[in-house]
């Protein structure tokens, strides 16, 4: 029968261990100690980025509003000149994101003596799309001959594709500056940089839409007249960087 015979291990081996441990410590501890030190030594910059586009499209709220005495045909003569409008819209070329935004029925209501009674009613059908801004004063000349009696705003965006450009050029600025304002540190302060360690984007949004008002009152509605002046304007994209430089 075999018996397991464990190997003799003379002093020599343990006086020997702890050395070995000791030096495989000091090994290890050197390194963790220049990453602690390499993470702690950086330089922390937010740079910004704002590019400017022009607006190249309107974004129009047109309606009808009608008030008689019958409610249904205060909304059947409401629902008819939609229609109308509507019809124009779709036909005219360059439109986009032709949508309902809002369809109401509502009693007209008049006080006598702290009474009150109903009166009619009103409709109010309306609608929103997008047209180029160069196109936009002859369409509106013509919804209102087409029964249109409320243009509710107009604002003005650029459009997808131009956002889209404006916002990586904004981030390639917003970067572009986080790096010069730690240029101009570490020269000033006699560092040398090692290496962005973090990079993080704070922002590259939509613009928001210029607004401007637009009272149905002023877009004439005689063929002989000149179409109503409507002028965009520019968008700003904005961007924000930081990065984490070690040194």
């Amino acid at each position: 029968m075999s018996q397991l015979v464990m190997p003799s291990i003379n002093g020599n081996f343990w006086k020997a261990f702890p050395v070995a441990l000791l030096l495989c410590a000091s090994f290890v501890q050197p390194s963790l100690a220049q990453e602690k030190e390499r993470m702690l030594r950086t330089l922390t910059v937010s740079g910004r980025g704002v590019e400017s586009i022009p607006t190249t499209l309107s974004q129009v709220n047109v309606g009808v509003e009608v008030q008689g005495k019958d409610a249904k045909q205060v909304q059947q003569e409401a629902a008819r000149r939609s229609s109308a409008v509507v019809t124009l819209i779709k036909s005219r070329p360059g439109v986009e994101k032709l949508q309902t935004t809002n369809i109401n029925l509502n009693p007209v209501y008049s006080y006598t003596n702290n009474v009150q009674r109903i009166t009619g009613y009103s409709a109010t059908n309306t609608v929103n799309f997008r047209i180029p801004t160069d196109r936009t004063g002859n369409l509106l000349d013509d919804v209102v001959k087409a029964g249109a009696t409320r243009i509710d705003g107009i604002s003005f965006v650029a459009s997808d594709e131009a956002i889209s450009q404006a916002q990586r050029q904004a981030l390639q600025k917003a970067t572009q500056d986080a790096q010069q304002q730690a240029n101009a540190v570490f020269t000033t302060l006699g560092l040398k940089p090692k290496e962005v360690v973090n990079v993080q984007i704070n922002g590259a949004v939509p613009p928001r839409p210029v607004y401007r008002e637009m009272a149905a009152a002023s877009v004439r509605a005689d063929v002989a007249a000149p179409p109503t002046p409507v002028v965009g304007g520019e968008q700003q994209v904005e961007a924000s960087v930081t990065l984490q430089i070690s040194y």
